[in-house]
C-alpha cells in the first residue's frame, strides 16, 4: 500500500495535481527526490508545513511515512 501525497494551495498548482502516490516508507529525503525539481524546491521552504495523517510535523525532516499514510504539504497562509 503506497503513502498517499497531498498538496494543498499553491503547491497543487505546482505538482499540476492535487494528490500523488508513491511507494512506502518515505522519508524526507525520498519525499524530495520524488517530487518534481520545481515542487522539491518549493516544499523545501521553511514556510511549507508537513503533516502526516492530520497530525503537523515540528520538523519536517523527521517524516517517517509508512503504508497506507497520508502526507500534506501545506503551503503558508495568505490572504488579506
Amino acid at each position: 500500500m503506497p503513502v498517499r501525497l497531498v498538496f494543498l494551495g499553491k503547491l497543487a498548482d505546482c505538482a499540476d495535481a492535487s494528490e500523488h502516490t508513491v511507494a512506502a516508507p518515505l522519508d524526507w529525503a525520498g519525499l524530495l527526490a520524488h517530487l518534481p525539481a520545481e515542487l522539491a524546491v518549493a516544499a523545501a521552504d521553511p514556510k511549507v508545513r508537513v503533516a502526516v495523517n492530520g497530525v503537523l510535523l515540528v520538523d519536517k525532516r523527521a517524516l517517517a511515512a509508512g503504508a497506507g499514510d497520508e502526507v500534506a504539504l501545506l503551503p503558508p497562509v495568505s490572504g488579506g
